[in-house]
């Protein structure tokens, strides 16, 4: 089967074309601009020299995925003779709530779902809301599935997910934890075990999703039982420009003292924290090292209190599952930084984590990186989850036969 997979932002759009028969990526593009000056269309083709450029208007998400759809079966870029090879199509959706642990093929209830979720993830359902409806609209007979990135975490225990405020609020307003970045941690704990050769119902992994946005996952025979994003993908680890966990009141307090309203504050801890505020100078990680090295000391700051948080999770979920497997580092920073995962396993020899120094010294490769008498394995596994949601959008239209 030959599976579409859509990504919609608010004004992008990124999009790939596989061959699920043999996990083949065909082609990969990104649409940019939509709804604005400038629009413009980049197509890649696997294999091809060349990536196919194209700007045109287009002025709405049905516009971009008429383009997209164009490009997959023209002549000469196109990866389709006609849009009848195409079994389905896998859309990532944000926030789906408690309605959904697993994918969904998607109908009217599954759509009032993520309407219902609007509210939970503003910046994110509604772009993704409008790319279903336009592929709706342009393939009506086409199968479609939704892959949310809150339905790995669905099998956390209640003493994982509910938030100590008064309980009416989970029964009015469904606050607790979610998590996110679901299927990112999906396919590299199942490619952990791959990996290991080992039935993952019988290990115990912790995965380290690092990059500008960062989240850590406990997941104990294959379920999820903990993770550190909560209600928004603004608690748990310091990221980029994300504050992670804070003492609440400091941001009442700060708004008092700056004179900042609640959009304002919030603003602060999304916008303007994380490494970026120790820091001062950037939010990438590339350019907070480069200063660190040459001795800038906000810099170095910002590196130890990021890797410090990411330890104190680690051990927090040690704790939690009585031990840990293997522990995967993914993401940008995560499958890039050599500096920050040698900070990050440093000193850990009491707890079976022994990172090897020398197999350490890679970038973006599938890889066991822990010493030879490492009780605990550490994997360097890239993140997939265009082919995650494909592999999921396969699953579920296989159910409908």
């Amino acid at each position: 089967m030959k599976v579409l997979v859509i990504n919609c932002g608010s004004s992008s759009l990124k999009y790939q074309v596989l061959d699920m028969d043999g996990e083949v990526l065909l082609a990969k593009g990104l649409v940019e601009r939509i709804g604005m000056d400038g629009s413009v269309i980049t197509h890649t083709k696997t294999g091809a020299e060349e990536k196919w450029v194209n700007e045109t208007p287009m002025p709405t998400h049905k516009e971009a995925i008429q383009q997209v759809l164009d490009a997959v079966v023209d002549e000469d870029h196109g990866v389709l003779k006609s849009m009848s090879e195409l079994g389905a199509v896998g859309h990532r959706v944000v926030h789906a709530g408690e309605a959904y642990s697993h994918s969904v093929v998607i109908d009217d209830q599954v759509m009032s779902v993520l309407e219902d979720c609007t509210e939970l993830a503003p910046l994110h359902n509604p772009p993704n809301i409008l790319g279903i409806q336009a592929c709706k609209e342009l393939m009506p007979t086409t199968p479609m599935v939704a892959v949310f990135d809150t339905a790995y975490h669905q099998t956390m225990p209640p003493e994982s997910y509910i938030y100590a405020l008064p309980y009416e609020y989970y029964e009015k307003y469904r606050v607790r934890r979610y998590g996110f970045h679901g299927t990112s941690h999906k396919y590299v704990a199942h490619r952990a075990a791959e990996m290991l050769g080992l039935d993952e119902k019988h290990l115990k992994v912790i995965t380290c999703h690092l990059g500008n946005g960062a989240s850590i996952t406990a997941i104990k025979g294959g379920e999820v039982i903990d993770t550190s994003m909560g209600f928004t993908p603004l608690e748990g680890l310091v990221m980029g420009t994300r504050c992670g966990d804070i003492d609440p009141a400091i941001m009442t307090y700060v708004a008092e003292k700056e004179n900042l309203d609640n959009d304002e504050i919030i603003d602060v801890m999304n916008k303007e924290s994380g490494v970026l505020g120790i820091s001062g100078i950037s939010s990438d990680f590339r350019d907070i090292e480069a200063a660190a090295e040459s001795g800038n000391e906000r810099a170095q700051l910002a590196m130890k209190v990021f890797a410090h948080k990411v330890r104190f999770f680690i051990g927090a979920y040690i704790a939690e599952m009585n031990g840990v497997d293997a522990i995967v580092f993914t993401a940008g920073v995560g499958e890039n930084d050599i500096g920050m995962r040698d900070i990050i396993c440093d000193n850990l020899d009491n707890l079976g984590i022994h990172l090897d120094l020398i197999k350490n010294r890679v970038r973006g490769k599938e890889v066991i990186i822990s010493a030879s008498d490492s009780k605990v394995k550490i994997l360097l596994i890239p993140t997939n989850e265009e082919l995650m949601i494909a592999r999921d959008t396969v699953w579920r239209v296989s159910l409908l036969d």
